[in-house]
């Protein structure tokens, strides 16, 4: 693959953030998105994260093996397939600059929602509904974001907070929604052409990347102040998107 030095500094640098991403820090997500479609057209870039994400995954399924809450899997995952499917039709009659559109908005619509939580705090949780409505919504806005843009991360963790978790209950759910989702997502991916030989070869080379980012991630979460790193993470974000955004509108 025929990239510049910086690219592939940013290629890094992403990798690293998809490992920090699955140990306790789940908006870093959004800033991959944004990075790797700086780098690539909309949905070479999204299927060059998904094997990069199932990396991680294993990492994180392997840590928090014991964690995950069964019952809330499988009562979310049937909407999630609907959004799944719904997502796969989109990918296959949209071009990349449409594509890089929706990915802007997702983005910035998942930023504003988690200021909003972060404003609200536990009030957010409490205004939202435990019912069969909320639920469906979730899952299957979860499934069709996870799909056009790998960028589920906020909405799975807001359903999980309203679920009440315990903070190390919390991640492992996560860790095996993803993976088991992200494991479903291969052979649509494979079957849209966005998961490739040539880049399953630059995944391969990435892969080192991952596994540093998953091991700083439990190593120094504990010691990074977290409003600071949330309010940056945000920020480059936010401007990622608005970047997605212009560049699909007007080039």
């Amino acid at each position: 693959m025929d990239l510049s030095i910086l690219q592939w500094v940013l290629l890094v640098v992403a990798a690293v953030l998809t490992g920090f991403n699955k140990t306790g820090v789940p908006t870093t997500g959004i800033l991959i998105i944004a990075i790797m479609t700086m780098i690539f057209p909309a949905k070479e870039a999204v299927g060059i994260m998904l094997p990069l994400l199932l990396t991680a995954d294993i990492f994180a399924v392997i840590y928090y093996r014991r964690d995950a809450n069964k019952r809330i899997l499988l009562s979310l995952m049937p909407w999630v397939l609907l959004g799944l499917g719904g997502g796969y039709v989109i990918l296959r009659f949209i071009d990349n600059d449409f594509l890089r559109v929706m990915i802007g908005v997702i983005v910035l619509g998942l930023i504003a929602l988690d200021v909003l939580r972060g404003r609200m705090g536990d009030q957010f949780n409490r205004v939202l509904p435990d019912s069969m409505l909320f639920s469906s919504s979730m899952g299957v806005l979860g499934g069709f974001t996870t799909m056009v843009g790998n960028a589920a991360g906020e909405v799975i963790s807001i359903y999980m907070l309203v679920k009440g978790l315990a903070k190390r209950n919390f991640i492992g759910t996560v860790a095996w929604f993803f993976f088991t989702v992200n494991i479903i997502k291969m052979p649509l991916f494979i079957h849209l052409d966005m998961v490739t030989s040539e880049n399953l070869l630059t995944d391969l080379m990435l892969v080192p990347a991952v596994f540093v980012g998953a091991v700083l991630g439990v190593k120094l979460l504990p010691i990074i102040p977290r409003k600071i790193f949330r309010m940056v993470i945000l920020l480059l974000a936010g401007l990622g998107g608005l970047n997605l955004l212009i560049m699909g509108l007007w080039f």
